[in-house]
């Protein structure tokens, strides 16, 4: 019997050696990456960014002009094509007149001084009245912004010119009178120089 366990013991022992060896090589050191790597998912996750789905953009709705607004703008570009034929001929007469006085002189001066007047109480009116109207369109710009306030500018500055015209005794008369020419003269010039840049910016700017 004891001959007989004997044998079976050691065949026990020699089929048992290899599992033990392997059980002995799953549990040292070179196994232990392939299992932190199958640690990972299980763990907890790195923080992701927040991903916000682009909002689309909302575009202005169309903006609709009454026809009374085109009728209006015809009257301000085509009455605007005399802004600086009137101005240069007022300048021209009008530094005329200061170096040699003339009742013809005067006479065109005042005439060419009242067609300015008109020109600019018609355009005054049609294009403040367009401006206002034209407020909430987001593609207007400041183009016709910077042009009314020039060309308002430039009617204050004409009206001032017109109040202190000179006497039509001043031909060489006392300084009270040649001071009141050369101040009529400098707001003329200055609201011409107004009035030209307004037009410019617009002619310009392809309005």
């Amino acid at each position: 019997m004891t001959n007989t366990i004997g044998p079976i013991l050691l065949g026990i022992l020699l089929v048992a050696a290899p599992v033990f060896s392997q059980d002995a090589a799953s549990g040292d050191g070179t196994a232990a990456p392939d299992f932190t790597t199958a640690a990972v998912p299980s763990g907890p996750q790195a923080a992701q960014p927040a991903v916000t789905p682009q909002q689309p953009a909302v575009l202005p709705g169309p903006v609709y002009y009454s026809r009374a607004y085109d009728v209006r703008a015809k009257i301000h570009k085509y009455a605007s094509f005399a802004t600086l034929p009137l101005v240069g001929g007022e300048f021209v007469l009008g530094q005329s007149l200061f170096d040699s006085p003339s009742d013809g002189k005067k006479s065109a001066h005042v005439a060419i001084g009242t067609a300015i007047g008109g020109l600019f109480a018609v355009n005054s009116v049609t294009g403040v009245w367009n401006l206002v109207e034209s407020r909430k369109d987001p593609n207007r710009g400041h183009l016709p912004l910077i042009h009314s306030l020039l060309m308002l500018g430039a009617d204050a500055g004409f009206v001032a010119t017109a109040a202190i015209t000179p006497g039509g005794d001043d031909r060489g008369g006392s300084p009270a009178l040649s001071d009141n020419r050369g101040t009529h003269r400098a707001m003329a010039f200055t609201s011409m120089g107004l009035a030209t840049a307004s037009y410019l910016i617009m002619l310009i700017g392809n309005r």
